[in-house]
């Protein structure tokens, strides 16, 4: 079937973020009609699959065949060789339900501090993955990932962006996601990488 998309068409944005509904926009570049899963009352599905693609295809199906309307759902979180993987889908939740990124940054350098005196794992590798997926009405789902590289810095630096970035230094910089112009992060991060690809098949 085509992926392609009738300019103007609506568009799910399987969140109840509105602000995440305007950011998805912008980066289709304002092509279609983008409303949240919550405007229209739509629960949020348990996330019980084991990759950031499961996920992701998870929400887009949910929100896709609950409404009616070609919906659009991502997963992304930062994994750490040191931590097996780990935060990894569970990113968010590390934080909480009230977001405390500080606190799921401390209990990452405890962790990290423990693997390394304990089990001797002294990577500082890390990746953050963002897995975008299409979904149908019918079922019928695609999915596009993106992944950036680079590894773990303690103490955290830098102020200018959010979640775990203060903590992330890319491959090939010498400056945290947190220390980087948003513009400039944004050409490297993880969600444009993942945007190209979508938007190369919806375009």
């Amino acid at each position: 079937m085509s992926l392609q998309l009738i300019p103007g068409a609506r568009l799910i944005a399987a969140t109840h973020n509105p602000g995440k509904a305007v950011e998805i926009s912008a980066m289709l570049e304002g092509r279609y009609e983008v409303i949240t899963a919550g405007s229209l009352g739509l629960a949020e599905p348990p996330e019980t699959e084991v990759s950031f693609i499961g996920n992701a295809i998870l929400k887009a199906r949910h929100a896709a065949m609950s409404a009616g309307i070609v919906a659009l759902a991502d997963d992304s979180g930062l994994s750490i060789e040191a931590l097996d993987g780990d935060p990894g889908i569970y990113s968010a939740r590390w934080a909480g339900p009230n977001k405390d990124f500080d606190r799921a940054m401390e209990v990452i350098e405890h962790k990290m501090r423990i693997a390394r005196e304990t089990e001797g794992k002294t990577s500082l590798n890390a990746w953050f993955t963002c897995a975008l997926s299409v979904a149908w009405p019918e079922g019928h789902a695609v999915v596009f990932e993106g992944r950036v590289d680079g590894r773990i810095v303690f103490p955290r630096r830098g102020d200018k962006g959010f979640g775990y970035d203060p903590i992330f230094q890319p491959n090939g910089y010498d400056i945290t996601f947190a220390e980087m112009d948003p513009d400039a992060k944004d050409r490297i991060s993880h969600r444009h990488l993942a945007f190209e690809q979508l938007r190369a098949a919806l375009f």
